[in-house]
């Protein structure tokens, strides 16, 4: 038989039976579906993170008190940074842009007769830049407030919202733990990050926090912007050196703090989220074995129901290897027609699942492409086995199969 021949045979044979084709089918379509909707969502949350950590800051280097998941030494417990360390590191680490020190709390805030539990940071003027905020409404704090140890406030818009309702809180005073602050701005919002809510906080000037509202003479944190061309590495082996150095620390001793990359950050988590997603994508695909084996259950069935025609073609000059395409493209086609399907279910079923969740879905090309391709590869090699066992029959006991 002619190529063309044979795929309109096959077409026909499957048309002949749509419920049973589209039941065979079924396992195929939930496959992919899932498939599509794990990876799409999956590149979604990588998406999302990425773009979290690039709005925490660029070029950024964090230092930060005790070693961080060592011996139980928690970093916020830690008071082993000062300002003169902060102070040290801006004079002494070539290659840093900008610096601020920061120290931080939570603290009730209370407006008329709205009340509210918000964090509290302390920062220099160069926070606000180091850290991405953009200042929507009304301005930052100055380096005059700062040095004189002002209580302004740049509140989140989370924050205004709650304690201010539709009012402007530009001017206007609240109350932080009972202290008055003059509210002289408003960031722009950046959208909840799940571990911290920059549109719900206080930003106000260190000196301020650790003086008049947090009553502490250590840092909680010292943020680094380093400059254009620097190399990460070397800036951070630069600031490591120096606060050994100042905190007296032995060579073969832990440190007593410790500096996180943003790059490495980065990198680690999303190499989390791809394992994560591999992982969902994975379990995932075995329903699209489960849906091969359906179709390999579904195609015996059929040879064995059309022996008689398989006889009848082979008398007429049917060869063995027209037999085992036609069915090889029975079962190719039910999947590919069943991945197509599950394509859009899978897209479909992510932008569901997006809507009711906190991070969108990113379908990609190529994961369309793998799932049709391995859809594809299911069909075949699951349907390869009745195809062969279709063409190999004898076609004299073919003839007289009833």
């Amino acid at each position: 038989m002619l190529f063309w021949t044979t795929i309109k045979v096959a077409l026909k044979s499957l048309l002949a039976n749509k419920l049973r084709s589209f039941l065979s089918m079924l396992g195929i379509i939930i496959g992919v579906g899932a498939v599509i909707s794990m990876l799409a969502l999956g590149h979604g949350a990588e998406k999302q993170i990425m773009d979290r950590i690039t709005s925490m800051g660029a070029n950024l280097l964090i230092v930060r008190a005790g070693q961080h998941g060592r011996r139980g030494v928690r970093t916020a417990d830690s008071e082993t940074l000062k300002l003169e360390d902060a102070q040290a590191l801006l004079e002494q680490v070539r290659g840093i842009d900008m610096l601020s020190p920061i120290v931080q709390g939570s603290g009730q805030f209370k407006y008329m007769n709205n009340n509210k539990r918000s964090s509290i940071i302390g920062g220099a003027v160069t926070y606000l830049p180091i850290r991405n905020y953009i200042v929507e409404r009304g301005r930052a704090f100055t380096e005059g407030e700062v040095d004189r140890s002002a209580r302004v406030a740049v509140l989140g818009p989370a924050t205004v919202e709650e304690l201010f309702e539709d009012e402007d809180p530009l001017e206007k005073n609240i109350k932080i733990n009972g202290t008055n602050f003059k509210v002289v701005g408003v960031l722009k919002a950046k959208g909840d990050q799940g571990f911290f809510n920059p549109d719900d906080q206080a930003i106000i000037p260190y000196t301020t926090a650790m003086k008049q509202l947090l009553g502490v003479d250590y840092l909680r944190e010292i943020d680094m912007q380093m400059a254009r061309g620097e190399n990460q590495e070397e800036v951070q082996a630069r600031a490591e050196a120096v606060l050994r150095k100042r905190h007296r620390i032995q060579p073969g001793q832990e440190d007593d703090f410790n500096i996180r990359n943003m790059a490495e950050f980065a990198e680690t988590v999303v190499e989390t989220s791809k394992t994560f997603t591999f992982l969902l994508a994975s379990v995932a695909a075995i329903s699209l074995l489960v849906g091969g084996i359906g179709i390999m259950n579904i195609m015996l069935v059929t040879v064995t129901e059309r022996t008689r025609e398989i006889g009848i073609r082979k008398a007429i000059g049917a060869k063995n290897r027209d037999i085992l395409i036609q069915f090889l493209f029975e079962a190719l086609i039910m999947s590919a027609l069943g991945g197509l399907l599950g394509v859009a279910a899978g897209v479909g079923g992510a932008q569901a699942i997006a809507r009711f969740s906190t991070f969108p879905s990113v379908v990609q090309l190529s994961s369309i492409l793998l799932a049709l391709f391995f859809s594809a590869g299911v069909g075949i090699f699951f349907g390869f086995y009745p195809a062969r066992r279709a063409a190999l029959l004898d076609p004299i006991d073919a003839l007289s199969y009833e």
